[in-house]
């Protein structure tokens, strides 16, 4: 019998191709593609292609994708209603593990998932790709109306993912600015190798579930704040520490009381996570392009990250990347609980990148376990015990 190993830590639990980490260089790729180029290169809709079908598409392939992404956008009046229903204090995670399930139910999607034979039909394998790929970041903004006691803004076929998420969130036209960090910060979150809410997922596919539930699956795991939650309790810690004067001080007393430093340290990284640096790059340009100051919480962000350093960074505890993605958020005036759903739009692409390998060489997950419980034994009347 093997070792247990808390967390699964170590344990290979498939083969990929999709996304590699270096964590001793701070290196993470896409199909061989380093973050930075794509980061400063590429576009959501060109990254996802990428992770789907493990090339970069020709300008031709990436038109007709985008098209399809545009006009698949709507949403089934249905889907408005059941939020609609939804209690308005509801956190916008259980707002989207929700809707994503009922999708499920309107956009009948198992035609090729029946029967133990694997899924070999792309072209399902695509539908369902684009449909969920459309529809997710509208639903999230649809939500910030929604729970407001308004109708939603309806999207738009003329702007990008990133433009058309921002125009239905916020009812304007988008910041160009802001649109090009936007789509940068859906690179950067869109692919990480095998993390919880991907293995979720890969776990929900293997059993040959929907694509609406195996997507609804990785939502419910990326909610926890161990997870995707991290970069919106990194801003309510900024917010606590109030100044940059105060960074060495509250540090010390949490490590003293051996507390959690939220956006610190990643179990694959021993540097700082390659995708914290390009968005403090992108935190620092805002700055200038507006012509500001760097932002209080900016300021405290990089106070604490000096002084942490000086404690942590010899045991390889650095900024990971949710330490600067709420912060960037915030300037762009979007609200703290939906920095998870965001990073929902984005890691989707990785998400069913994985669940359609997994589906090319199935077999349904079924781990062992190290029992250490009571030796078999007789059952006791209840009159005798």
């Amino acid at each position: 019998m093997s070792d247990y190993l808390p967390g699964l830590e170590g344990v290979p639990a498939t083969r990929s191709n999709i996304s590699v980490i270096d964590g001793e260089k701070g290196i993470l790729a896409y199909r061989g593609y380093p973050i930075e180029q794509l980061a400063k290169h590429s576009t959501f809709e060109e990254t996802t292609m990428l992770l789907l079908d493990g090339r970069l598409p020709t300008a031709g392939e990436l038109a007709e994708f985008d098209r399809q992404l545009r006009r698949n956008r709507r949403v089934k009046f249905n889907i408005r209603e059941i939020m609609k229903n939804l209690p308005a204090t509801g956190h916008p995670m259980e707002m989207l593990q929700t809707a994503i399930a009922s999708l499920g139910m309107f956009y009948p999607s198992n035609e090729c998932l029946t029967g133990s034979a694997l899924c070999e039909d792309l072209n399902y394998i695509h539908r369902m790709t684009v449909k969920l790929l459309a529809r997710i970041p509208v639903i999230v903004a649809m939500w910030q109306h929604i729970r407001q006691g308004y109708d939603p803004i309806p999207p738009r076929e003329d702007l990008t993912t990133a433009e058309n998420f921002l125009y239905m969130l916020h009812g304007r036209e988008p910041d160009p600015l802001y649109a090009e960090i936007m789509d940068t910060c859906l690179v950067l979150h869109a692919e990480h190798t095998i993390n919880a809410s991907t293995f979720a997922a890969l776990v929900a596919g293997s059993t040959l579930a929907s694509p609406y539930g195996v997507i609804a699956s990785a939502v419910g795991t990326l909610s926890g704040p161990l997870h995707g939650g991290a970069n919106e309790k990194v801003v309510g810690m900024l917010e606590q520490i109030g100044s940059p004067q105060n960074a060495e001080t509250w540090l010390d007393e949490q490590l003293k009381k051996k507390a959690k430093i939220w956006g610190f340290g990643h179990r694959e990284y021993s540097v700082k996570d390659p995708r914290a640096n390009i968005l403090q790059k992108l935190m620092e340009k805002l700055a200038r392009t507006k012509g500001t100051r760097h932002s209080r919480l900016f300021d405290t962000a990089l106070a604490l990250e000096e002084v942490a350093e000086e404690r942590l960074g010899a045991k390889g505890v650095f900024p990971n990347v949710d330490y600067y993605s709420g912060i960037l958020y915030t300037e762009m005036g979007i609200p703290t609980d939906q920095f998870t759903p965001i990073f929902a739009i984005s890691r989707a692409a990785g998400w069913l990148a994985h669940w359609r390998e997994q589906l090319s060489d199935n077999r349904i997950f079924r781990p062992t376990q190290v029992y250490i419980g009571e030796p078999i034994r007789d059952y006791v009347s209840i009159d005798k015990r």
